[in-house]
Parts: structure tokens; sequence; C-alpha cells
């Protein structure tokens, strides 16, 4: 079994407190073999992605989604550091402006998907517009089951016309959110890390994890498919997540243009 297959999520997923906290991998007792591991990763990454950007052929598209806390930022900059920004972007979605909202609300995020050569991230995406809008009741049931059967079609297209689509779901428990909302109010280099706003969509928990459960399921597609990832240990994450990437990577068969006969023909003055 692939290291994918590990951590598909299905059309029945439940997501449960305790599978946050699973030691999914053989190494999840060793932190430090784990952090080099994913180092190793993150380079093979590296390497893939230069060539993506090279071939100018496939596309990739990367969704990250979680609670607050759950190490969105750290995956990026852990897994996908390595990598030439040339070729690679990271998107992260606000509260959309004025001119967004005009729009529907998949307008601003289609300006961003990847263009042929591309690798780009979405930190939180689209699934915002089903996720903290169901919460607080801005919209209807009957909008979301709209707004899901969208996505599908969007995502759908999106394959269809080339790109690669891989979304992580990065579990963590309320427990673990806890010591890290505790850890950022405690220590004044993380304060910038704060916001208030966190504590208040900490009351609804359980609401968004029927949201996203709900969101899971009737996004979860071959074409677009979805991973739980168990994110209270953060190096078990990391590695999660850059084992899966490498691995798609690995399966498009990248390769570096034919060379120019030519070129090899011609001298530098």
């Amino acid at each position: 079994m692939n290291i994918s297959a590990q951590f598909l999520a299905s059309g029945k997923t439940v997501l449960q407190e305790k599978d946050a906290a699973l030691r999914a991998l053989a190494s999840a007792g060793n932190k430090t073999l784990m952090k080099e591991k994913t180092l190793e990763l993150s380079a093979q990454i590296a390497e893939f992605q230069n060539i993506l950007y090279a071939q100018q052929k496939h596309k990739l598209l990367i969704v990250l989604q979680g609670m607050d806390t759950s190490g969105k930022d750290g995956t990026v900059r852990v897994v996908f550091g390595a990598s030439n920004p040339a070729g690679i972007r990271s998107v992260s979605f606000k509260a959309p402006s004025s001119v967004e909202l005009a729009h529907d609300y998949l307008w601003r995020i289609h300006q961003q998907v990847p263009a042929v050569g591309e690798l780009v991230i979405f930190n939180r995406s689209h699934y915002e517009d089903v996720l903290i809008t169901r919460v607080h009741g801005w919209i209807t049931d009957e909008e979301v089951k709209r707004r899901l059967s969208h996505i599908n079609a969007f995502e759908r297209m999106l394959s269809e016309t080339g790109t690669t689509i891989l979304k992580f779901f990065l579990h963590i428990s309320k427990d673990e959110q806890k010591e890290r909302l505790e850890e950022r109010l405690s220590d004044p280099h993380k304060h910038w890390k704060f916001d208030p706003k966190d504590l208040t969509e900490r009351v609804s928990w359980e609401d968004y994890q029927d949201a996203y459960q709900t969101a899971i399921n009737a996004t979860h597609t071959e074409y677009a498919p979805w991973h739980i990832i168990p994110a209270n240990s953060k190096s078990q994450r990391n590695l999660i997540i850059a084992s899966i990437v490498a691995e798609k990577l690995a399966s498009l068969n990248l390769s570096y243009p034919e060379p120019h006969p030519d070129y090899f023909k011609i001298k530098v003055e």
C-alpha cells in the first residue's frame, strides 16, 4: 500500500478527536528521524518541482484546511521551503473584499489556480465558503448543498483540464489547539500569531467538526481526493504530507524538456 492510501478519506469519514493523535508511522516515536526524512523529501519535492516548472506540462494544486493552529503555515514552510520560488505559489484566502463579494464565491479562487508548470498551495481555500459560512448561519443548509455541488464541478473541471489536486485536512484535537493557543499567549515572540477571533471560533468546535465532516464526505472524489492527516504531532504531520506529495509528483513521470542539439555547437565569446 502506498503512503497516500493510508490516509485517504472516504465518503463515510467520521472525524474523531482520538484520531488526531494517532502515531500512524513506524518512525512516529522518533522526532529526529521524522525531521530528517522530511528534509530529504522536501529536497526531492524541490527537484520534482524544478522539473515541473521546466517541462511546462503539469499543474499541481495542494489544498490545506484545518482548524486554527492546525499547522497550515508550518506545513508550507517545512514541506515546500526548499522549492524554487519561481514555480511555486502559496495563496492564503482571507475574508473576501467588496470586489470579491460582488462576484460568485469561486471567482477569486479560479484566478489563483495553477498554470502549467506551477505548484500552488491553497492555505485555506474555497472550502471556507462551506465552513465558516455554515457554522455562523450565513448561508442555508440548501445553499451548503448547492455549493458542495459547485465545488465538485469546479474541481472536476480543473482535473479535466490538467490540474492534479491533493487536499489535506490537518486534524488536531481540541486539547491540542488549547495548548498551541496558550503557547502563543505565553510567548511574546508569538503574539503576532494570535488572533482573539480564534477564541470565538473555538467555541463552535463541534459545529466546525460537523461542517468539515460533511464537506469532506461530499467532495472526496477520485479526481480531488481528501487525506485526513493526524496533526497533533507537527513532525509526523509534515512527514506524511511530504511523503504523499513526493509520491504524487513521482507518479507524474516528470522529465526535463528535450535538449536542443544545435545548442551544443554554440560558442560563447
